[in-house]
């Protein structure tokens, strides 16, 4: 527990943050790859160069400060980050390194203004939350371990099937080398996938949605062709080829509540975490009410369009609306489609009910959108699941209660 000076230390240091946390963050990973470069394995290096990386962390420090004498509420954005680093393979001893480094970061962008006082009082501030850190992490790696069919860390898996899905999606269908059983998942979970690309002296690692329903014997990934490490899989991983996996992680998932009805809202790639806890309703809960939406270019760059059509054709009481911006001719003639241009609130306001569970995933602008829009509808912040891919986005002009993951 932190004494009160040392709270009120800290909280006196929250203005600071505000107007300087993303130069000290961004001094802070200059530092930390300079002295410890072996942990540039860790880093998504394309979030390093967007800033994005840093953004998320100058996020996550500023709500430190701001919480620190009530840190069990922003317990939740704790354990949202805590998944990304158990996928990651994080461990205690880095915990430190990363103290270090920071607390430099601070005194050097700072300057005079970063006190003795304060840098004690950050010193232990950090301790504190490092601690709250390690021992849910810990928890985490033990579960993921112990679990039927579960591991540690990474695991070898070879890749059986790869369908191509559309211009920019492929499905790669991987199972365990060791024939061994796999771990299920909550439907919205993802794993995260390490590589090493040729030439390249760091190996990527990189979280993925699991796209399918679990209990099958297989994980499916169903990846947009974007970036390096993306790219690396499309282009040269074949059937046959090995790829190591963590265990199933990440907090958004599926809420089986057969009551409500079930809102699917994806853009483009965003539909990987949404396909799964689709299959997986219709599976495990057949009557639930379920509407499926999803945005893209047009059929084209859609993935499992014919999927989705053909669960629509054997449920009653699924109902699929397909928002194409730039349709083709046959796009117009499919069965779910339902509106030429971008998908907006005052259209989809008239196909939702209100009283549902929600569930969206794509791109910030997309994101923002929706949930916004939700928000002005009335929907309670508790009926609004989301995920981000990549570092958690600061949306609190949207949403009052919880973080972007």
């Amino acid at each position: 527990m932190l004494d009160q000076k040392t709270i009120l230390t800290i909280k006196s240091t929250v203005p600071v943050l505000k107007e300087y946390g993303t130069a000290i963050t961004s001094r802070f990973y200059e530092l930390l790859f300079k002295n410890h470069p072996e942990l540039l394995n860790l880093f998504n290096h394309s979030n390093q160069h967007k800033g994005r990386q840093q953004g998320a962390l100058s996020n996550a420090v500023y709500a430190a400060a701001v919480h620190i004498d009530r840190l069990e509420e922003i317990l939740p954005a704790v354990k949202q980050i805590a998944h990304k680093h158990r996928s990651l393979g994080v461990k205690p001893e880095q915990y430190p390194i990363v103290g270090e480094n920071l607390l430099a970061a601070i005194k050097e962008v700072l300057g005079d203004a970063a006190t003795d006082e304060i840098l004690e009082a950050w010193a232990k501030a950090y301790q504190v939350i490092a601690d709250v850190f390690i021992q849910v992490e810990s928890e985490m790696y033990e579960e993921a371990e112990i679990q039927e069919g579960g591991w540690k860390d990474f695991r070898e898996f070879k890749l059986v099937r790869k369908d191509v899905e559309s211009k920019v999606i492929t499905s790669f269908y991987l199972q365990p080398v060791d024939g061994k059983d796999v771990a299920s998942f909550l439907p919205g979970q993802y794993v995260s996938v390490k590589v090493q690309i040729p030439n390249d002296p760091h190996t990527h690692i990189r979280q993925y949605s699991l796209s399918d329903a679990p209990g099958k014997g297989y994980y499916r990934l169903s990846i947009k062709r974007e970036g390096r490490v993306s790219m690396h899989l499309h282009d040269n991983i074949e059937v046959g080829d090995s790829l190591f996996l963590s265990a199933p992680a990440g907090d958004f998932s599926l809420k089986m509540n057969e009551e409500k009805p079930l809102v699917l809202i994806g853009a483009g790639v965003g539909l990987t975490p949404l396909v799964s806890m689709l299959e997986t309703t219709l599976s495990e809960l057949p009557n639930r009410k379920i509407h499926y939406f999803h945005a893209a270019i047009n059929g084209d760059y859609q993935a499992m369009g014919d999927r989705i059509q053909e669960l629509v054709a054997q449920h009653e009481n699924l109902k699929a609306h397909f928002c194409f911006e730039h349709p083709t001719e046959q796009d117009q003639q499919n069965q779910c489609f339902a509106l030429k241009g971008r998908m907006d609130m005052e259209w989809l306001q008239t196909k939702i009910p209100l009283d549902a569970d929600f569930y969206i995933c794509g791109p910030e602008g997309f994101m923002k959108m929706m949930i916004g829009g939700l928000n002005q509808f009335g929907v309670s912040p508790e009926q609004i699941n989301y995920e981000f891919f990549g570092p958690a986005i600061d949306l609190d002009n949207v949403m009052t209660v919880k973080s972007g993951a």
